[in-house]
């Protein structure tokens, strides 16, 4: 049993960070824990509450942000309130989520924010019934609407209006 046990405190140690050497007492020496991967390379979390408001983007007028003024988009195959992107699609078409009770920034209406269920359990942000995404290429950056009028996994994407609709260049 002691070579089980010597194997996995070697591993313990190599896993640290730190780069020292283990404790004399045989204790790994203390390491910060990792950061997930999908919260270091996707801004798909809206955080406890999350905050949805309007900011002008480009040729689209005043369409819905979120808190740190990410462009969110609908998906046309959504129905009902649910949901159609998951997978692969999820990958590009990250989901506006939260842990809590959304918030309506300047511009969005209280009314129209809600959550629904996705089937891997987390909690997506809603607007006027629709469910909200970013899109991957825009990188979290401001102002960015790279995703706008695309036709991907089936159906559409767009922005969305501080009413709920989808809002559609205006000019090719």
């Amino acid at each position: 049993m002691a070579v089980p046990v010597a194997a996995l405190a070697a591993a313990a140690t190599a896993c640290g960070t730190s780069g020292g050497a283990a404790k004399s007492d045989g204790a790994a020496a203390p390491h910060r824990p990792a950061v997930p991967v999908a919260a270091a390379t996707s801004p798909s979390t809206s955080g406890a509450g999350g905050t949805i408001a309007t900011a002008t983007v480009g040729n689209l007028g005043k369409v819905l942000v979120d808190g740190q003024g990410r462009t969110v988009y609908l998906f046309e195959k959504d129905q009902g309130g649910k949901s159609s992107c998951s997978g692969a699609c999820a990958a590009v078409w990250p989901p506006v989520t939260s842990t809590g009770k959304p918030k309506a920034g300047s511009g969005a209406n209280a009314s129209k924010l809600g959550t629904t269920s996705r089937s891997d359990g987390s909690t997506q942000v809603t607007y006027g019934g629709h469910p909200l995404y970013y899109y991957a290429p825009d990188a979290g950056m401001k102002g960015s609407a790279k995703g706008e009028g695309l036709t991907q996994f089936g159906a559409g994407w767009y922005v969305v209006s501080a009413d709920g609709k989808k809002v559609e260049k205006s000019g090719s």
